[in-house]
C-alpha cells in the first residue's frame, strides 16, 4: 500500500498561547466576576457611551450617518441620534463615534483602545437580536477586553498596523461568541475568520487622518461577520494567532524579538482582569499627550504664569510618545491632526488652562490664541527604550525672566496607578452629553446614568441603547420591539 501524500506542513497541534487563551476565555464565561471587575466594566461602559454620544455629533460622523438616513427603519440604534440602521452599519457608526475624537479609554501596556471596537460590536448586536441581558453584555465585554489586551501586551515592537482596531476585532469576536453561546470549536473558527479580515495601518495616524476611526469601524463589522459565518458552520484557520501566517507573524513579526507570549501567559494566571487595568482619558487627544497636558496644567495652577511669560516648554518622553504626538503644527489645521499635535495641545492648554471638545471645532482651530505658543514647544527622547511605553515623562517650562519650573510623571493621569477621580469622570460624562447632537435634558441624563449603573439588572439591553437617544427624539420605548 502506498504511503499517504502530505499536502503541505501540518499546523502545530497545540500552540501553547492559543490554547491557553481559548481555555481562559471559555472559563470566563462561567467564572464569578470579582466586584472590582464588574465596577470597572460599568465605569468604562459609561465612559465609552458618553464619548460615543459626543462623537456622533461631529461633522464626519454626521456625514456617515447620512448614508443610512433614507434607509427606513433599521435593526439597531445609532447612539446619540434618532437614527436606527442595519446592524452592521449601526456597529460601524457607533465604533466610529467612540474613537473619532480620541476621547476613548486605553489599555496602555497593550497600546489598545479596548472598548471602541468591542462595545460597538457587542451592544449593537445585542440590540439588533434582542433578548440579551445586561449581565450577559457585561460579561461579554469583560471577555472581549481580555482578549484584545492579552494579544496587545505580547508586542515588543513599534506599531506598523493599527493595533487598536485589529486587537479590538479579535476581542469583539471572542465577546460575541460568548454572547451567542458558540462552543469552543465554533469560537476558534470565528477568531480565525476574524483574523482574515483584520485591517488598518499606522499610515492614517502618521498623516493625522480620521481614517483611524474608520479602521475601528471596519473591524467592528469584521467581528460581526466572522461570528455570523462561524455560527453558520463555515471554518476558519485554527492556528490564527501563532501559525506561520497568523496574526503574530504577519502583524508583529519575529517570535522572541517582535513579540513574546510570556506577558499574556502571566496575565492569564493573575487574578486581575484586563478591564481593571484600563486608563481613562481626561482629555480628547491622543493618550500620548496626556502626561504633558497634565503636567502643564499643574504648573499653571501652582505658579500662575501667563502665556506671554513663557519662553519655552520642553517635554522629554519615551519613543512612543514622540512618534504619536511629536508632530509640527501645520496649516490648514484639521481636528484629527490637532488632537495628535503637541504644539497645538500645549499651546491651547497654556492659553485656556485645559483642553476640551470645544478646542477642535473649525473656529477653535483657526483661533490664533490657541496656537500662539506653538513655536515655543519642543520635545525629545529620554532614557526609556520600551517601544510601547508612555512613561516616564518630564516637562520643563522656562519663563522669559529665566525662571524654570518642572515636573515628572512615572504614570499618566487616568491610569490605574493615578486613577481619574469620580468627580472628574462625572464631569467628563457631562461634558460629552453637553456636546451631543441634540439636547440631553436632566431627565434624559438621569435615565441614561441609571440605566448604565443598573445594567446588570436589565432583562434586555435594548433599554440601554434606547437611553442613548437625545431628549428631543421620540419617547423612550417608542419602538414595539
Amino acid at each position: 500500500m502506498s504511503a499517504a501524500v502530505e499536502h503541505g506542513p501540518r499546523p502545530p497541534a497545540t500552540p501553547r498561547l492559543t490554547e491557553t487563551l481559548l481555555a481562559h476565555l471559555l472559563a470566563l464565561r462561567d467564572a464569578p466576576l470579582a466586584p472590582a471587575t464588574q465596577a470597572a466594566a460599568r465605569a468604562f461602559l459609561r465612559d465609552s457611551i458618553g464619548v460615543a454620544i459626543a462623537g456622533a455629533a461631529t461633522p464626519l460622523a454626521c456625514r456617515l450617518q447620512a448614508l443610512w438616513q433614507a434607509g427606513g427603519s433599521g435593526q439597531a440604534q445609532v447612539w446619540g441620534t434618532e437614527l436606527r440602521a442595519p446592524r452592521d452599519a449601526a456597529a460601524m457608526l457607533n465604533a466610529f463615534a467612540i474613537h473619532c475624537q480620541e476621547f476613548d479609554c486605553v489599555h496602555e501596556p497593550a497600546v489598545v483602545h479596548p472598548l471602541a471596537v468591542t462595545l460597538a460590536a457587542l451592544l449593537t448586536d445585542a440590540d439588533a437580536r434582542g433578548g440579551v441581558s445586561g449581565e450577559a453584555l457585561l460579561r461579554a465585554l469583560v471577555i472581549a477586553v481580555e482578549l484584545a489586551a492579552l494579544i496587545g501586551i505580547c508586542s515588543r515592537a513599534p506599531m506598523r498596523f493599527f493595533r487598536p482596531g485589529m486587537c479590538g476585532a479579535l476581542g469583539a469576536t471572542a465577546g460575541l461568541c460568548a454572547l451567542r453561546g458558540l462552543d469552543a470549536d465554533a469560537s476558534r473558527h470565528a477568531l480565525g475568520l476574524a483574523c482574515g479580515q483584520l485591517s488598518g495601518t499606522m499610515q492614517a495616524h502618521q498623516e493625522g487622518l480620521p481614517t483611524l476611526a474608520l479602521q475601528i469601524a471596519w473591524n467592528a463589522r469584521a467581528a460581526l461577520t466572522a461570528v455570523d459565518l462561524a455560527q453558520a458552520g463555515l471554518p476558519g484557520p485554527r492556528d490564527f494567532l501563532e501559525g506561520p501566517y497568523g496574526y503574530f507573524a504577519l502583524v508583529e513579526g519575529q517570535a522572541g524579538v517582535d513579540w513574546d507570549a510570556a506577558p499574556a501567559l502571566a496575565a492569564i494566571a493573575a487574578p486581575v482582569r484586563a478591564i481593571e487595568q484600563i486608563s481613562h482619558k481626561p482629555f480628547p487627544t491622543g493618550r500620548a499627550a496626556h502626561g504633558a497636558l497634565d503636567m502643564l496644567g499643574e504648573l499653571l495652577r501652582s505658579h500662575g504664569f501667563a502665556p506671554e511669560q513663557v519662553a519655552r516648554i520642553e517635554l522629554a518622553a519615551p519613543p512612543l510618545v514622540l512618534r504619536l504626538v511629536g508632530r509640527p503644527l501645520v496649516e490648514p489645521l484639521t481636528p484629527s491632526h490637532a488632537r495628535l499635535c503637541l504644539p497645538y495641545l500645549l499651546s491651547t492648554c497654556l492659553a485656556r488652562g485645559q483642553v476640551g471638545l470645544d478646542d477642535f471645532t473649525q473656529d477653535a482651530l483657526a483661533d490664533p490664541v490657541r496656537s500662539a505658543s506653538a513655536d515655543r514647544v519642543a520635545w525629545g527622547g529620554n532614557d526609556c527604550t520600551d517601544a510601547n511605553a508612555l512613561a516616564p515623562q518630564a516637562l520643563r517650562v522656562t519663563l522669559q525672566d529665566g525662571q524654570c519650573f518642572g515636573l515628572t510623571r512615572d504614570a499618566i493621569l487616568g491610569a490605574p496607578q493615578v486613577p481619574l477621580a469620580a468627580a472628574a469622570r462625572d464631569a467628563k460624562f457631562a461634558h460629552c452629553l453637553d456636546h451631543a447632537g441634540a439636547p440631553f435634558d436632566a431627565a434624559a441624563r438621569a435615565a441614561l446614568d441609571a440605566c448604565i449603573a443598573g445594567v446588570q439588572a436589565l432583562p434586555c439591553v435594548r433599554a440601554l441603547a434606547d437611553a442613548t437617544v437625545p431628549s428631543t427624539a421620540l419617547p423612550r420605548g417608542h419602538l414595539d420591539r
